[in-house]
């Protein structure tokens, strides 16, 4: 392996040598982006669209398209090369002419239409990532590029094919990856590595499940999977649809710039407590409430409820029309109606289809009698005043919230429906202390809202998407997965999380069960051991947690080659916090300062005593202000070059029982990319010991 660098660059050079070469490859392929993001601008529509909504369509499409063109400066247009021994697609054939193709986050090609950078996602890009000393895959080189800014400085060569050199590990990789971050997140198209690969290529049909401790990438992962479906699946995605599901509004604004970055514009970002937002959350439940709304068993429950809405006929149903009138017996529609039940169709779908059940009893009598009646008749009997008062009586319409409202406020309708499935503490437990006179005035939890959106799928089919990424997804209730898994009943899915960072009550015990909820028990499980994030000292000592918190997952192997600065710092006042913050807002990157939840609002008005600007979590970093106040609650999926830690006992303390404490600690502890200072005037939890 080689690297040449050659310091601050300009213009691209005329000399011969291999670097200004480089440089002025990417000084002409960023003017043939240029070019292609021009002529995308200029594009004249009016004489191929036949009407004013396709126009509409076709702008918005162009108005896409220029967008994912845009040439952004401090972004690497490309990062790899790949020299191949022989063409692709040539079966290896002797002789065969090797190609020469640069790797990026885009396609880039000249005004002939020859590829000056190839998109990541293609097909040919693969070796990049995959190719080895042991299986080069026909490629005979490999370079990787680094950058200062927006300019090609240095490069370092990996020689795959050539016996004589040894495998070493790339400078310009662990650069990459150890850079000081600030803003939002980064793609990390330039550093995925063979395992990580892999899990991004995988096909669309099948769902995965990535089990990764902090530092394995694996939100990095589950986005540039996204990616790249999109990329080999357009067409079907366009149709259908993708969404990325995050903990929280802060960890989404963090992420929010991974795929713009990469040209994918249309994916949507949502919470599940975004999905399920039929009625608006004012209120909240104890743990043991929320546990059991969250339970498996409440879906049954509310099937019950649902059901129990139906009334088996007792009288007929008589059809006048004209001089005639048409009797279907009481027996007939018990038959419709069982017919109906035990098919176990949406409610709503099986109110809709009722009244032309009943109207085709009525055409069958019709014909019988020697009248020849055709679907506009059958129409008109659904529709006859008599037939509608049997189906209202019947199969009456449900409104779901009414009934989740009902359910949690009835005593006794709670118990019908319950009986067999919760115990009667638990049902206390769950009914509201008052009685509420509507939907409106209810002050709905979050976990109701969960509850409504499975009542509300069994009157309607929930739409369902091609694909849905669901991040952090230890920390979901049983119910959550199922709301979550109707989203993608005709889809697939990429779970990613983590066992040992679970810190709710629900927390998933098992990532079996968890995608038995979600309705994807054939995700294949994948486990990410390798951490590129979190530096070797700060990882082995949050690592003593996991005996505590997850006994039997592997802990996390740090791959990076600088240890990490790391010191546990014994403090007798606020000001020493703020010194150790201030001691790492001297380097380079961003700073987060995490507390528990309790004690932000004291640094908070230390941190303004002292004249220290500070942002809050989901805020943008910039060069300005690179520190964050985090409240430990919130600091899971966010990193930071470097983390100040407040009072760990704090942390532990601050949650309802001592395991979801220390699995909120080994969070805290573990969102630190280059640094962290834990500092504590009580005494360490004795796990840490």
């Amino acid at each position: 392996m080689s690297t040449l660098s050659d310091g601050p660059s300009g213009a691209p050079s005329t000399s011969d040598d291999p670097l200004s070469r480089e440089r002025s490859h990417l000084a002409h392929s960023r003017s043939a982006l240029r070019a292609m993001r021009e002529d995308a601008e200029n594009l004249d529509i009016r004489d191929v669209t036949a009407n004013w909504v396709n126009a509409e369509v076709l702008h918005r499409q162009i108005g896409e398209r220029i967008k994912a063109l845009a040439d952004l400066s401090h972004t690497p247009l490309f990062f790899g090369r790949l020299d191949y021994l022989h063409a692709p697609g040539s079966d290896l054939a002797e002789g065969a002419e090797g190609e020469r193709f640069y790797i990026g986050r885009r396609h880039v090609h000249d005004a002939d239409g020859d590829p000056m950078v190839i998109d990541w996602r293609a097909p040919v890009s693969q070796p990049f990532y995959r190719a080895s000393k042991k299986d080069p895959m026909d490629v005979g080189l490999r370079r990787r590029f680094g950058y200062t800014g927006g300019d090609l400085t240095a490069y370092e060569d990996e020689h795959l094919s050539d016996p004589a050199e040894t495998a070493t590990t790339s400078k310009l990789l662990q650069q990459e990856i150890e850079r000081p971050r600030v803003g939002p997140m980064r793609d990390i198209v330039a550093t995925i590595q063979p395992e990580q690969d892999e899990i991004v290529r995988s096909g669309l049909s099948g769902s995965v499940c990535v089990q990764g401790g902090p530092g394995t990438g694996k939100t990095a992962v589950g986005l540039h999977r996204v990616a790249y479906l999109l990329y080999a699946h357009r067409e079907r995605l366009a149709r259908t649809g993708t969404l990325v599901i995050g903990p929280n509004k802060s960890f989404l604004h963090y992420i929010e710039q991974v795929l713009p970055a990469l040209g994918e514009l249309e994916v949507r970002q949502a919470t599940v407590d975004d999905l399920v937002a039929h009625v608006e959350v004012r209120g909240s439940d104890d743990a043991p409430a929320a546990v059991i709304k969250g339970d498996a068993r409440m879906a049954e429950v509310l099937r019950r409820a649902v059901r129990s809405h139906v009334t088996v006929p007792a009288e007929p149903v008589v059809v006048v029309r004209g001089s005639r009138r048409w009797r279907v017996p009481a027996y007939e529609l018990e038959q419709i109606v069982r017919e109906l039940l035990d098919r176990d169709i949406r409610y709503g779908a099986a109110h809709q289809a009722l009244p032309q059940r009943i109207a085709h009893a009525v055409l069958v009598q019709m014909e019988r009698s020697g009248e020849a009646p055709d679907d506009r008749v059958q129409d008109a009997v659904a529709r006859n005043a008599a037939v509608k008062a049997a189906v209202k009586a019947i199969w009456p319409q449900v409104d779901p919230a009414k009934l989740v409202l009902r359910l949690l406020s009835d005593a006794e309708f709670l118990a019908e429906h319950a009986e067999g499935l919760l115990e009667e503490a638990e049902q206390k437990e769950i009914l509201w202390a008052k009685p509420v006179r509507s939907v409106k005035s209810a002050k709905w939890s979050a976990a109701d809202a969960v509850l409504i959106d499975e009542a509300t799928d069994l009157v309607q089919r929930t739409h369902s998407l091609g694909h849905v990424v669901l991040d952090e997804a230890q920390d979901l209730s049983p119910m959550q997965y199922r709301a979550v898994g109707r989203r993608c009943t005709t889809g697939s899915a990429t779970v990613l999380g983590d066992l040992a960072q679970g810190t709710t009550p629900w927390a998933t015990r098992s990532w079996e069960e968890a995608l038995s909820h979600l309705g994807k028990g054939d995700a294949v499980v994948e486990e990410l051991t390798a951490g590129f994030r979190v530096p070797t000292d700060v990882i082995t000592y949050a690592s003593r947690l996991l005996p505590h918190i997850a006994p039997g997952l592997a802990p996390v192997a740090s791959v990076r080659e600088n240890p990490g600065f790391f010191e546990v710092r014994a403090s007798t006042a606020d000001a020493e916090v703020l010194d150790a913050v201030e001691e790492l807002l001297a380097q380079e990157g961003s700073v987060g300062l995490i507390a528990a939840d309790a004690r932000v609002p004291v640094l908070a008005e230390a941190l303004t005593a002292a004249g220290r600007t500070y942002l809050g979590p989901g805020e943008e970093t910039t060069a300005e202000t690179r520190l964050t106040l985090v409240p430990a609650s919130l600091a899971k999926g966010l990193e930071y070059d470097y983390v100040v830690l407040d009072e760990p006992r704090a942390v532990v303390d601050g949650e309802p029982d001592e395991r979801t404490g220390l699995r909120r600690l080994y969070v805290a502890l573990t969102r630190a990319v280059s640094g962290l200072i834990v500092t504590h005037a009580a005494p360490l939890p004795a796990e840490l010991a």
